[in-house]
């Protein structure tokens, strides 16, 4: 769903060809281009993190099941670039007699942080089309 609204919100390559008179606008849709991708690649980050934190919870009862995590990337640039880092089973865990080393708690606790981090991109986000928005019914009022 995200990938699909920032497929229809923010084409991957856009070319402008700005005329002498108008040089600040093309430049700030080219600054938001870049910025939506940025947020657009975090966004895919966290979506991707989220289904490995539900895929814990939900084989939270079988035996043998190793927890995993999405390893972030080494930097923010190597994030906003579309690194999205790799899944890697989480090694420092206490593991239970079955082998699971699954913590419901933990499990809970990733994904409240991973919630908050999405809301607040996709608030950026928001704020960003608003900002455009505006722009946009300024220009119809003139």
């Amino acid at each position: 769903m995200i990938l699909a609204l920032r497929a229809a919100v923010l084409p991957a390559k856009v070319v402008f060809s700005c005329p002498q008179l108008w040089p600040c606008s093309c430049t700030s849709v080219v600054m938001f281009e870049r910025t939506g991708l940025d947020l657009g690649n975090f966004l895919t980050h966290l979506v991707r993190r989220q289904e490995v934190i539900a895929s814990n919870i939900a084989n939270a009862d079988t035996p043998g099941f190793r927890a995993r995590d999405v390893a972030a990337p080494g930097s923010f640039q190597e994030l906003m670039q579309g690194s999205l880092g790799t899944v890697m089973e989480s090694s420092d865990l206490a593991q239970r007699n079955d082998g699971n080393n699954v913590s419901i708690d933990r499990e809970a606790r990733l994904l409240a942080e991973n919630t908050l981090r999405f809301n607040l991109v996709t608030q950026m986000l928001r704020s960003q089309l608003k900002n455009i928005r505006s722009a946009i019914d300024e220009g119809k009022t003139s």
